[in-house]
């Protein structure tokens, strides 16, 4: 499906922390052979993109007829993955393991299923693929087992091998999240598994912002911590324009959205004391798309290019649409699409889950004062 998700460079995550070798992360000794051709890398949606198209009038007739969005009938959704032609996606489901190709224009197809404990807020939390899977053909998935939390790498047709294990898993607060910031970085967010103590602990995975350096390749050196003290997780996004990574997660203290610069210095942008249920996030240009799964919402949060102040309250640009909304992903011609978590969160209709586009009429990326709402 000539699927990728666009990643940046990011120079340096913070004053780095080596997780000390106390059992706590273990890797797959089995590991493919290094590059042996510059990595692929598809950028994002450029600063002043024309206005891309709107979806088509007349939907493809497909078996679950669900209206206006690129697929329905799925159960609960996790990582959502846009493909090079705007028109297709990779989607998670949570509980039931499975990552699917779904298309405006034909039916969905199973493109693997990976073992997974779905109970709780756990299961398969997020996907990424390799910055070269034109060449490797290698994902990466956040999943639970009934014993931890682990990031694991499936070649096309292979059984899935573990990349790093042992992530202390909870009752609650499994949820993280999957984003590559350079070709040969993996950055895991890990939830903090329903224990704050552990998110402080640097002993522990829980509850981090980890990188994984060059995943794929022998010698494979200790991860790093670019950020403790998080809460359960929810999402991770690069702005392409500065190269600052923004996280979301559900700390004791209520929500927050953070960035992390190219710097490494990481400052809490926004918080939500009154925990509208951070999730999936994209940025563009100094603006941040946030998904608020309680109050069936997505914020625009904007900064100031110069200084990277906040310049004003969150700015609601769905309301009630679709629902309960999880993953945000930014296709290839700027349009804004996300994927729902109805069915777990008990309000479902007859045709949840969906991928859907936040903004049919097109348009793309909200800007300063656009009117996309």
């Amino acid at each position: 499906m000539g699927l990728r998700r666009s990643v940046g460079r990011l120079a340096v995550l913070c004053a780095i922390v080596t997780l000390g070798a106390s059992g706590c992360a273990r890797f797959d000794n089995a590991v493919s052979q290094p590059f042996t051709t510059p990595p692929e890398l598809t950028p994002g949606p450029q600063s002043t993109p024309p206005p891309p198209p709107p979806l088509p009038p007349k939907p493809f007739p497909k078996a679950c007829p669900a209206p206006g969005v690129m697929q329905g009938c799925l159960e609960s959704t996790s990582g959502l993955i846009m493909g090079s032609d705007a028109r297709t996606a990779l989607v998670a489901e949570r509980t039931t393991g499975a990552v699917k190709e779904v298309s405006v224009s034909a039916e969905p197809k199973v493109k693997l299923v990976i073992p997974v404990d779905g109970g709780g807020d756990g299961g398969l939390m997020d996907i990424a693929l390799s910055p070269t899977y034109s060449q490797d053909r290698l994902m990466y998935a956040y999943i639970s087992t009934p014993t931890d939390n682990r990031v694991v790498r499936i070649a096309d047709g292979d059984a899935p091998k573990d990349l790093l294990t042992g992530i202390p898993k909870g009752a609650a607060g499994n949820t993280g999240s999957l984003i590559f910031t350079s070709p040969t970085t993996l950055v895991v967010q890990t939830g903090d598994a329903g224990d704050p103590g552990l998110a402080n602990d640097p002993k522990s995975l829980a509850g981090k912002v980890i990188r994984i350096e060059q995943p794929t390749t022998q010698g494979q050196a200790p991860p790093t911590t670019a950020l403790s003290g998080m809460g359960a997780g929810g999402g991770m996004c690069l702005d392409p324009g500065d190269e600052a990574l923004y996280v979301t997660d559900r700390a004791p203290a209520g929500d927050r959205l953070q960035r992390i610069g190219p710097d490494g210095q990481a400052t809490t942008v926004w918080t939500w004391p009154e925990r509208p249920g951070v999730a999936g996030c994209a940025a563009l240009d100094g603006t941040v798309l946030v998904n608020l799964v309680n109050t069936k919402q997505t914020v625009a949060v904007r900064l100031a290019q110069a200084s990277g102040a906040v310049t004003g309250s969150p700015e609601v640009v769905r309301q009630d649409t679709r629902g309960h909304a999880w993953a945000l992903a930014v296709s290839p011609d700027g349009n804004i699409w996300g994927a729902t978590v109805n069915r777990t969160a008990g309000d479902a209709e007859k045709l949840d889950d969906v991928v859907f586009p936040l903004f049919p009429q097109g348009g793309g990326f909200p800007r300063a004062n656009a009117d996309n709402a």
